[in-house]
């Protein structure tokens, strides 16, 4: 099968529907909050529903609790979401079904290289080790103990709603990726696409690290007929490094003191300019003046920003 190119995407769903979709690893810090504003906002602003999905797909590095304090935080801060929430570590069957429609059209090959032979011989594409291929041509005897991986021969071109067109070669800069990992467990990459469709999300917003992964979501969604929203990506919160702000760079825990000075930072991290009296307001107005105000024109243009030094440890 050649190399297909793929249009920009788009979404002609009439009702907005977003979605906040925190991994358990840790509570909620500011990088987090800075990324739930956004989409809260983003779904308010246009009278729309706003989702959460717990992406609890990776037991081993989840901590114990995490999702309720997580949740409990968003309350805190005075997010309330639309509907229950979903739990990815319920939706095996969902992924089984998907992974099971794309290999029998032919798209994906199990690979036996384990990580550190990955490493010797792939080089490096725009979200990590390109892998060379080596066993679709080499397939193992068996699928036992194999990743699942799918055929990335494609090129896509998606239109951000804040950093504009982007335009991928799959094959050559990112590579044919992993489905269901050698442990069994099912990869981010599967997992969103099917959910987003479930959830009927017109629109994800979501922070500018996980930009050069929204082709190969696109892709999938293309291979399993399911539609593609609209994407919107935010400048990333990062610590005093450069790297993401998170549980492993030292991102410090949000309180639960006044979520005020909170949400003012985030809404002046995303360039919102929120005025001074609104330190004084009461947390409905604050969310009112928020949801009125919000113009996604006006973040930053760069990828990633500065925290606050008060919320690093």
């Amino acid at each position: 099968m050649g190399v297909s190119k793929i249009p920009p995407c788009g979404s002609d769903l009439p009702s907005y529907r977003g979605r906040f979709a925190p991994s358990p690893t840790g509570p909620l810090h500011f990088g987090s909050l800075v990324a739930a504003v956004a989409s809260c906002l983003q779904a308010r602003s246009q009278g729309g529903s706003w989702l959460v999905r717990m992406e609890d797909l990776d037991p081993p590095r989840e901590a114990p609790g995490a999702a309720d304090v997580i949740l409990a935080s968003l309350e805190h801060h005075g997010m309330a979401w639309d509907g229950p929430v979903l739990y990815q570590s319920t939706r095996n069957d969902a992924y089984r079904t998907a992974l099971e429609q794309l290999t029998n059209d032919g798209y994906c090959y199990p690979c036996r290289c384990s990580r550190s032979e990955i490493a010797r011989i792939a080089r490096p594409g725009i979200a990590g080790l390109v892998y060379p291929g080596t066993c679709l041509a080499e397939p193992p005897g068996s699928d036992r103990d194999c990743a699942i991986r799918l055929r990335a021969d494609a090129v896509i071109a998606v239109q951000d709603a804040h950093y504009g067109r982007l335009e991928i070669d799959l094959a050559h800069d990112f590579g044919d990726f992993v489905l269901r990992r050698a442990d069994g467990l099912f990869a981010y990459q599967l997992a969103v696409v099917v959910d987003d469709a479930a959830q009927g999300i017109t629109e994800v917003v979501r922070g500018a690290d996980l930009l050069e992964l929204t082709p190969a979501q696109v892709l999938l969604q293309h291979r399993l007929g399911l539609p593609t929203p609209t994407y919107l990506h935010h400048p990333l919160a990062a610590a005093a490094d450069g790297a993401k702000l998170s549980k492993q760079t030292g991102a410090r825990a949000l309180g639960d003191g006044d979520p005020r000075p909170d949400l003012i930072d985030a809404l002046a991290f995303l360039g919102q300019d929120p005025p001074a009296d609104l330190r004084a307001a009461r947390l409905e107005d604050l969310w009112l003046w928020a949801i009125e105000a919000w113009a996604p024109t006006r973040m930053p243009q760069e990828r990633s920003a500065s925290t606050p030094a008060r919320y690093e440890m």
